[in-house]
């Protein structure tokens, strides 16, 4: 069986380069790409720590994508650039794995439609924790039977987005769950944090509390892997990883 052929877009940043070392101690996926506005011509394993793996940085997703046929791109970059990405990416017919936060309801419709068109297939996952997706699930069953609940994120201050997109898909989850119309979302952004949530959830004489934290970045890598390896077996746009599990 062939290798899927993977491409790392935002390479170079905190998440980036643990995609990068999690692609290449995989078996079945092959590095062939690593693009990042900075390190161009750099070796990416090298500026991931781990030594040297050939691939180099390069600046230009759509070239790169060309050059080399990728199966799919992963996404870990801002969310003022992700749009663009994901219409390079889907129209050089490479399916896409959107870990980028920041995306509206606007831009999903966008995405679905990109994907019609070039007929390929995009996931984006607020979070590839599986404990935060597990989080999430247990959240919308608990609200059928304490519908008083809040949400709390918490992540590192350099985060550009608020409130998180973790955050916003567990209000949606529980809104669909409940019929509940409003779930406050309190964001929180100070150093030490990596990526952290809890959903409140008060009754008469009682409170429930659900709570996940991401304490390495590498908590998001088995998430990734998975949705690398599934992205081909899905249809069109999917939102969420845990229509993967």
């Amino acid at each position: 069986m062939s290798k899927i052929k993977v491409i790392v877009n935002g390479a170079c940043g905190k998440v980036g380069k643990e995609v990068v070392k999690a692609v290449l101690k995989e078996s079945s996926l092959e590095l062939v790409g690593a693009v990042d506005i900075t390190g161009a011509g750099s070796d990416i394993g090298e500026l991931a720590g781990i030594g040297k793996s050939g691939v180099k940085v390069t600046g230009d997703l759509a070239k790169t994508i060309n050059d080399t046929k990728a199966d799919v791109v992963v996404d870990f970059t801002i969310p003022k650039t992700i749009m663009g990405s994901i219409k390079a990416a889907t129209s050089a017919k490479a399916n896409v794995v959107v870990g980028t936060t920041g995306i509206s309801e606007s831009d999903l419709k966008e995405i679905s439609s990109l994907c019609k068109q070039n007929g390929v297939n995009v996931l984006v996952a607020p979070n590839f924790a599986i404990g935060a997706v597990l989080m999430m699930k247990f959240a919308s069953e608990a609200i059928k039977h304490m519908p008083k609940a809040e949400i709390i994120e918490l992540h590192h201050d350099q985060k550009l987005d608020a409130p998180s997109g973790t955050s916003i898909k567990t209000a949606e989850m529980m809104k669909k769950a409940s019929g509940i119309k409003d779930i406050p979302i309190h964001s929180v952004r100070l150093p030490g944090f990596v990526a952290h949530q809890e959903v409140i959830f008060g009754g008469l004489g009682q409170t429930l509390t659900i709570r996940h934290d991401s304490i390495s970045r590498e908590s998001f890598m088995p998430g990734v892997i998975l949705a690398i390896k599934k992205i081909k077996d899905i249809k069109g746009l999917v939102y969420g990883l845990e229509y993967l599990l």
